[in-house]
């Protein structure tokens, strides 16, 4: 086998520590960047659900080197996908006096008081990757076509599948992980031969999906297919079905397209993901940032469309980094 399962399960180890490790570095304040003064220097927040998902580390790159090039400071928080931490961190960075918030919701139906409380002190709110409820309350949402990633993947799926016994990896207080979902089903659903035998909630990370696919397993449920919301669920799943020798009897789905996925897509042990473009979204969300901060007008909603990749067409995107 050439994608090395060793580099997963001590990946998978790491992250055992990873959340003692994000509470140690939350509770140091996190990351602060070019905080020497600068005279009209603009702060920007920047809340993610989770830096525990490289998806998020390229997005905020782009944008970390923008406000560095223009000057400006960045103030970074991790929640580590607690909405009771990213609450506490986004009052923090309020009362540090950020201009910008640019933050994705751990939970798409709890932060509205909040950002509302961000709002009337003239912050400009910038979502991305996933959905607020109340979306008047974002000056720009930044997303990829989440619903169409689903679509994309479901399509692929019966083309594969004339009938299947499948399981869904969900993240459920997610918006852009239901779109996913919501997508993928609707396609697939219209096959009567397709049955969903359980849904997972996972958060969408590996080390949650992992051992509880292995405990499916292990409970004997009878299953040919798993489609999951993104690559990081999907790697668990693959490698919790690998330990088991699992992987010529099941296809596994994901979206990302990240390069873990890519690399077992080629080599046949994933069925297929939809491709995201972090950098894309980082760059837009950057030049969304600096409109807004210069007096501009901005679309309240901007989709970035999403691509199928498949073992046909995967050698066409770059497999060792993200697109």
């Amino acid at each position: 086998m050439n994608v090395n399962f060793r580099k997963i399960f001590i990946l998978f180890n790491l992250l055992l520590y990873l959340p003692v490790m994000l509470l140690l570095w939350a509770g140091l304040g996190g990351r602060d960047y070019s905080l020497e003064q600068k005279e009209n220097s603009r702060l920007i927040g920047v809340n993610y659900m989770t830096m525990n998902n490289e998806f998020y580390k390229i997005l905020n790159e782009e944008i970390s080197n923008q406000v560095e090039i223009r000057g400006d400071r960045i103030v970074l928080r991790d929640p580590a996908l607690s909405v009771d931490r990213q609450i506490e961190q986004i009052e923090e960075m309020l009362q540090m006096g950020i201009d910008v918030l640019v933050v994705t919701p751990v939970d798409w139906k709890s932060l509205s008081s909040i950002l509302n409380k961000a709002k009337g002190q003239g912050v400009f709110i910038v979502v991305v990757d996933s959905d607020l409820e109340d979306e008047n309350v974002a000056d720009c949402t930044i997303t990829s076509d989440n619903y169409n990633a689903g679509r994309l993947v479901g399509q692929y799926f019966l083309e594969q599948n004339k009938e299947s016994k499948l399981i869904v990896m969900t993240h459920d207080v997610a918006k852009s992980g239901q779109d996913r979902v919501k997508g993928f089903l609707d396609e697939v659903e219209k096959r009567d031969k397709i049955h969903v035998v359980k849904r997972i909630n996972c958060d969408g990370q590996l080390e949650i999906a992992m051992p509880k696919m292995q405990q499916v397993i292990e409970e004997g449920v009878s299953f040919d297919s798993v489609f999951c919301l993104n690559d990081l669920a999907a790697v668990g799943v693959v490698a919790a079905l690998d330990e088991h020798d699992l992987l010529k009897q099941v296809k596994v789905y994901g979206i990302d397209a990240s390069p873990d996925a890519k690399a077992l897509i080629k080599e046949g042990m994933m069925s297929a993901s939809a491709a995201q473009f972090p950098s894309q979204i980082g760059q837009i969300t950057a030049d969304v940032i600096y409109r807004l901060l210069d007096g501009e007008a901005v679309e309240g909603r901007i989709q970035v469309p999403v691509e199928l990749v498949t073992q046909e067409n995967v050698e066409q995107y770059s497999i060792d980094r993200w697109q």
